[in-house]
């Protein structure tokens, strides 16, 4: 990778976001909120729509190849993240009134671990769907209609990971009954699908930015990120 070239930097940055945005997401999971008095949800989800958003831009830029090595890396800093906390939680703190102690330590990050769990399953194999789905309309509609491969990858892969991630983070630990799961995840789904639709904008803006980023770099050899086509 060279770091003087535009394209090499602008997949650090991208892929600096994609990283923060999934790890943080699994952070802060524990918490969980209600949205429009209407169904519940890990705060954590307002942040994966930004993260498939990621996923669209590093898939039209730097192929299928950029996004499966970028996930492969990004599980594996999660799986990180899962082992760092559950050492943490193991290790007693001193008592005083100036830390956090124990107990709310754990209250914190002890259901993340559940969370992280069911994203790492979910993640991984609605990022290769999401790949998948999103190279069979680019390839169809011949490299046009970014909005149709961008929200039809993400309409296929959000439903893979919706579902997968509440039913282990939510149903396993016996936190969600079936009928709640089924309400909440259907809600969840949906709340990300609007939100994904909501910032088609925002997809055209980065392929603009980057585009226009890119032309100082054009002609110059060298691209080993999107070997498979981008």
């Amino acid at each position: 990778m060279d770091f003087n070239k535009r394209k090499d930097l602008v997949f650090i940055i991208l892929a600096g976001f994609f990283v923060t945005n999934a790890i943080v997401a699994e952070l802060i999971g524990g918490k969980v909120v209600q949205f429009f008095g209407l169904f519940y949800q890990s705060i954590g989800i307002i942040l994966w729509p930004v993260v498939f958003i990621l996923t669209d831009l590093i898939n039209e830029h730097y192929g299928k190849n950029g996004v499966r090595k970028l996930t492969y890396v990004t599980v594996g800093l999660i799986v990180y993240t899962f082992l760092i906390i559950t050492v943490a939680r193991q290790i007693p703190a001193i008592i005083s009134n100036e830390t956090v102690q124990d107990k709310e330590f754990n209250i914190v990050f002890g259901p993340s671990q559940w969370i992280i769990v069911g994203s790492i399953i979910a993640f991984l194999v609605s990022q290769l769907v999401d790949v998948y789905v999103f190279w069979v309309f680019r390839n169809r509609t011949g490299g046009k209609l970014i909005w149709l491969r961008a929200t039809g990858s993400t309409i296929v892969s959000q439903l893979i990971d919706t579902f997968i991630v509440q039913y282990v983070a939510f149903v396993l630990p016996g936190k969600w009954k079936m009928n709640e799961y089924m309400v909440n995840a259907s809600w969840g789904y949906l709340f990300k699908l609007l939100v994904a639709l909501a910032l088609i904008p925002m997809i055209y803006l980065g392929h603009w930015a980057i585009n226009k980023y890119l032309e100082k770099d054009k002609g110059i050899p060298g691209d080993s990120l999107n070997s498979d086509g981008g």
